[in-house]
């Protein structure tokens, strides 16, 4: 029989009373009841068991109370700054989140055309130290001798003596640069792209309508250094060159090869700024505007990016026509680094003829009768009595004229060709009153004869009473059959402003201009001789600019011309190609609305 230990239930508690009997006095001393040996009286005995564990078991008890206690006024005191504490996450990871979404891109238009009142403004970083940054980044790319500072510099970039715009005095450029190579542009522009630098494309300077007014500051980009011939490709009529070599000189280098450039606007003018007004000149009657004559462009981007516009053939249909969109754009989609131009035959035989008539009316009747009798000449120019005083009196030829309306006329061809044109022109002529007409014999007679057409300008800019004098130049262009209206009714308005002003032209294609001389007193009386004659011309089914181009002065008359839908595609091109707006700020086409009485009311 086995026998059962009866204590084996009782053993766990056994253990852990003995434990708790062994911690007592450790627990005595860690709470502060633990009595000083010192103060025990020598026969004095340790408490019960019992005794012990109950005086423990009340401290726990009152110990938790007092945590509790401490808990509820923890609470209590805390209950308005946490719910601070609760406000300021709130509000810190709602602005985040605000903020993350902001950079979010904004939605692509939906539109084909862009309204001025919906745009931002443009976003310019012109300060100082942003400058003075991408100074050193030029100069590493140019060198220092082709980055210039200096006033001289910066003032003659920034507007010209015939030019109808007149220079704010803080509109200047920051910097000129002079780059040689289409590489360096790239470079430039990349800078300029990436540090919100406004540029001003800069070649011959010659532009009238304020074209490279740096209106925003930043850096013009000159091209004088880009002014070389790279290839003539004979047998294919055409020639690659870059932007800054004049016509002139172009010409010039083609004559041993039997070659001519046909387009020949004013003196100095140069590849890139034709290119960019979409220019024509005395030949146009016969050879076109430069617009014919392009057949391929390398222009650098906004951003840096390089493209060519077409390859050489005289022609293709190959995608859309990328090197007319750049034609008459006056650098605000590109930088025309390199053009490929056709080339012509120069002619066998070359004359001038020059007529005088008794009124301006009866001279672009003769011109009418011309044109509509098919005869091939080379060019039609008109002058008007002011215009030939103003020759007379300035001394800019080397001969005395007939101070009445006069034509000139140039003939090109077979010698045999030339003669019947003259004779056809000359029965044209005495049929419409010409008073006199008279034709070149020799290259010596066809030279004077010519001359006075191509001082003009000059002329009327030797005429000037002092240096407060400007001279404002302007053009307009209308269907051939309103040809003599415009320019009787302008002539008229011109005599009553009391102004010394005259009128020349490309007459041939309907396209004449005004030459005004005035001062700042009579500056509202050009300024509306100038706006009456352009609302003339758009009222004739006319346009703004036949080959001036549009620049500052002219782009708010462009909604008259074709349309406020036309000029937002316009401008919806322009952000296509440069959505910083960066490239020759504010011409052709606004990208920021208007000051109150800036445009002038139709």
């Amino acid at each position: 029989m086995v026998r059962q230990n009866t204590m084996r239930p009782f053993r766990p508690i056994l253990r852990a009373l003995q434990q708790s009997n062994n911690r007592a006095p450790l627990l005595h001393q860690q709470r502060g009841f633990q009595t000083s040996r010192s103060c025990r009286s020598a026969d004095e005995k340790p408490q019960p068991f019992k005794n012990q564990l109950y005086e423990s078991t009340q401290q726990r008890l009152r110990r938790e109370r007092a945590e509790q206690e401490r808990y509820a006024q923890y609470q209590n005191e805390s209950q308005g700054g946490r719910y601070a504490a609760l406000m300021f996450a709130l509000v810190f990871f709602s602005t985040g989140a605000y903020y993350l979404g902001s950079l979010k891109p904004a939605k692509l238009p939906t539109t084909s055309t862009s309204n001025l009142y919906e745009l931002e403004p443009p976003r310019h970083d012109v300060s100082p130290s942003n400058l003075q940054a991408a100074w050193a980044d030029f100069v590493e790319i140019l060198g220092k001798e082709n980055v210039s500072t200096e006033y001289a510099d910066l003032v003659s970039h920034a507007g010209s003596d015939w030019s109808s715009y007149k220079t704010k005095e803080n509109e200047k450029p920051f910097l000129v640069l002079y780059p040689s190579t289409t590489e360096e542009v790239s470079r430039i522009m990349k800078i300029c792209h990436q540090r919100l630098i406004p540029v001003t494309p800069y070649s011959g300077g010659t532009s009238l309508e304020g074209h490279f007014a740096p209106t925003r500051g930043g850096a013009c980009v000159d091209f004088r250094r880009m002014d070389r011939i790279l290839e003539i490709h004979k047998s294919d009529l055409d020639v690659v060159v870059q932007p800054a070599l004049g016509w002139e000189e172009l010409n010039e280098a083609l004559v041993d090869q039997g070659l001519f450039f046909p387009p020949d606007p004013g003196p100095g003018a140069m590849i890139g700024g034709m290119v960019g007004t979409g220019c024509s000149g005395t030949n146009a009657y016969r050879y076109g505007t430069m617009r014919e004559w392009v057949l391929s462009l390398t222009v650098v981007l906004a951003d840096g990016t390089v493209i060519k516009t077409r390859q050489r053939p005289r022609k293709s249909s190959a995608g859309y026509d990328m090197t007319r969109l750049f034609i008459g754009s006056e650098g605000t989609l590109g930088l025309v680094t390199e053009a490929t131009l056709k080339l012509t035959v120069k002619p066998k035989s070359e004359s001038v003829a020059v007529a005088s008539f008794p009124s301006i009316h009866s001279a672009a009747q003769c011109v009418t009768r011309v044109v509509e009798e098919g005869i091939p000449v080379a060019g039609v120019e008109i002058l008007d009595d002011v215009q030939m005083k103003c020759i007379n009196e300035s001394g800019t030829t080397s001969r005395q004229w007939k101070e009445a309306p006069t034509i000139f006329f140039k003939f090109t061809g077979t010698p045999g060709g030339v003669k019947e044109q003259i004779g056809l022109v000359q029965k044209i002529a005495s049929s419409a009153k010409a008073g006199s007409f008279e034709f070149a014999r020799s290259d010596e007679e066809m030279r004077s004869l010519w001359s006075a057409r191509k001082e003009a300008l000059w002329s009327v800019m030797a005429m000037r009473r002092g240096p407060e004098d400007h001279v404002w130049t302007t053009d307009v262009a209308v269907p051939m059959s309103r040809l003599p209206d415009i320019i009787e009714a302008t002539k008229q308005d011109m005599t009553q402003s009391g102004l010394l002003a005259g009128i020349c032209g490309h007459v041939g294609d309907g396209n004449f201009h005004a030459i005004i001389l005035f001062n700042e007193a009579e500056k509202k009386t050009a300024e509306g001789v100038v706006h009456r004659m352009v609302k003339r011309a758009v009222q004739m089914e006319g346009t703004v600019t036949g080959e001036h181009g549009v620049g500052l002065i002219k782009r708010d008359y462009l909604e008259h011309e074709v349309g406020e839908s036309t000029v937002d595609a316009m401008r919806r091109l322009k952000l296509a190609l440069d959505p910083l707006r960066l490239l020759n700020c504010d011409k052709v086409v606004r990208v920021e609305p208007p000051k109150p009485g800036e445009i002038k009311e139709w």
